[in-house]
């Protein structure tokens, strides 16, 4: 195997980049800003994507496929979307190359095949959905709309890192249409716990649920709903947001219904979203300085055996018995990996696939399969047992489900470790500086005061969580009443 990783404590951002990289996940591209998803982390990407698809549809909604390039006038049609979005679009203003005359087997742009109208590579899809849904949507009776899409989409970042911000970047975006600004606002609340309940149940990562500021918040949105996650290095990460519209796109669009009362109402709306981005927190969630730390319900490989033998027949003899307990596995839904090469050793197999994040490993020997048993090591506290063959698969299922729960709960403890309430401005600094984390903290609610904190301090308010206890105070900085503490944090 390669030199160990980088320490998380002595630098985490190095840590985390050779991670990606030597786990096989992703790797930079010859293009500046985008990235090559290598198979094993693509795998990972899957699963989510299945999970998520299912939760959906389970829910009512449909997938479609929207164009790639937005006509730049549609994203001007609503103001504050094509404000927030301006700085980070790619635009299109050719459609052709041709050789160059005085660079032989050079190409240069067709100055004759200029575009009317300059098209925009989405950076996300509201635009020309709600262009489409203007055709879409006549009478209350074709409502609520409810659309997903699995997409990719372009936001010209100038500082990248691999799955966390990059200039291109995969995602599924839902964009539902509503009759009523109560069921718009229903709709968001629910991909919200949606989204939670994914995050917790499958990556094993506690969320804070909750709304965010007006400075925050989406851009086009009257308000945005997020799932905010805390990393190792104690910096948060917003892990999904579900936006309500308000009207706010069916009016730049036209975007007009006839309601039970015969009268011309516009839709209601809202869009919501998760990314490749999850697959940086899942990475920094729960790894380790020996490599990746995975899910069980995520891991692509939940099980990998590694034969221990000293002679052919020997190898012959454990072959029969996993593949047995292979099958055996597969049945109950638990994908297995046989690592039988015979080009590597086993302990280069262990640091391998413990670097990959695998949950458990078995591996047999001769004596074992005499003993009839196997050394079972899970990837999460390193331990080894030894397991008798007979139970072999009922002990395999209670151990990933005591994995799941293991990271979970260490996870969480290190999240509420890291939630720390100051009265002070000087307390506000001293906390991020020295501990990090979550920060609680009283806010007059004024946008100035807000943006004076990011720029003196770099740390921005992550939500005002939906479930915290309304408690008054004065806010840490100006000294003014305010009605409730809202959470303040670092974040990638």
């Amino acid at each position: 195997m390669s030199k160990a990783l980088p320490s998380r404590s002595e630098n985490y951002s190095e840590w985390y980049n050779e991670l990606v990289k030597r786990a096989d996940l992703a790797e930079n591209s010859a293009v500046r800003g985008c990235m090559v998803i290598k198979p094993y982390g693509y795998s990972i990407w899957e699963k989510m994507q299945q999970t998520l698809d299912k939760m959906f549809k389970d829910t009512g909604h449909t997938n479609a496929y929207f164009p790639l390039f937005v006509p730049k006038s549609f994203l001007e049609l609503e103001e504050g979307h094509a404000e927030g979005f301006a700085k980070e679009c790619a635009v299109v203003t050719h459609y052709r190359l041709k050789t160059n005359p005085d660079k032989k087997g050079k190409l240069m742009v067709d100055p004759e095949a200029k575009l009317e109208e300059e098209l925009i590579v989405r950076p996300t899809s509201e635009a020309v959905i709600w262009n489409t849904y203007k055709n879409w949507i006549q009478s209350y009776r074709d409502l609520p709309l409810l659309i997903n899409q699995w997409a990719n989409v372009v936001r010209w970042e100038m500082r990248t890192r691999l799955f966390l911000r990059t200039a291109e970047f995969l995602w599924q975006e839902g964009h539902t249409a509503h009759a009523t600004a109560e069921e718009a606002v229903a709709e968001t609340k629910l991909i919200l716990d949606v989204y939670a309940n994914f995050v917790e149940n499958f990556m094993a990562l506690p969320v804070i649920k909750g709304v965010k500021t007006e400075n925050e918040r989406f851009a086009g949105a009257v308000d945005t709903y997020c799932i905010e996650a805390l990393m190792q290095d104690g910096k948060a990460l917003q892990a999904g947001t579900s936006h309500f519209l308000g009207q706010n796109f069916a009016k730049a669009f036209d975007v007009r219904f006839t309601d039970r009362n015969n009268q011309l109402e516009y839709v209601w709306g809202t869009s919501w979203g998760v990314s490749t981005r999850l697959m940086g927190a899942l990475v920094m969630a729960h790894s380790d300085d020996d490599g990746l730390i995975l899910p069980p319900n995520l891991a692509p490989i939940q099980v990998v055996i590694v034969p221990i033998y000293k002679s052919e027949e020997g190898l012959q003899k454990i072959d029969a018995k996993v593949a047995e307990i292979k099958q055996n596995l597969q049945k109950q839904g638990i994908s297995v990996k046989y690592d039988n090469r015979d080009t590597q050793r086993p302990g280069f197999k262990f640091a391998e696939w413990e670097l990959k994040g695998v949950p458990v490993r078995i591996a047999i020997g001769e004596r074992d399969l005499e003993n009839n048993v196997a050394e079972v090591a899970r990837r999460d506290t390193k331990t080894k047992q030894s397991i008798g063959l007979d139970g072999l698969t009922e002990e395999i299922i209670k151990l990933l489900a005591d994995i799941h729960t293991n990271i979970y709960q260490r996870a969480l403890a290190f999240r509420n470790e890291h939630i720390t309430e100051v009265k002070t401005y000087e307390e506000f600094k001293e906390v991020l500086e020295n501990k990090g984390g979550f920060v609680k903290a009283h806010w007059d609610g004024t946008s100035e005061t807000e943006e004076k904190i990011k720029e003196e301090t770099k740390a921005t308010i992550r939500c005002i969580p939906l479930d915290a206890e309304k408690v008054a105070g004065n806010c840490i900085v100006t000294g003014k009443p305010s009605a409730q503490q809202v959470l303040f944090a670092r974040a990638y």
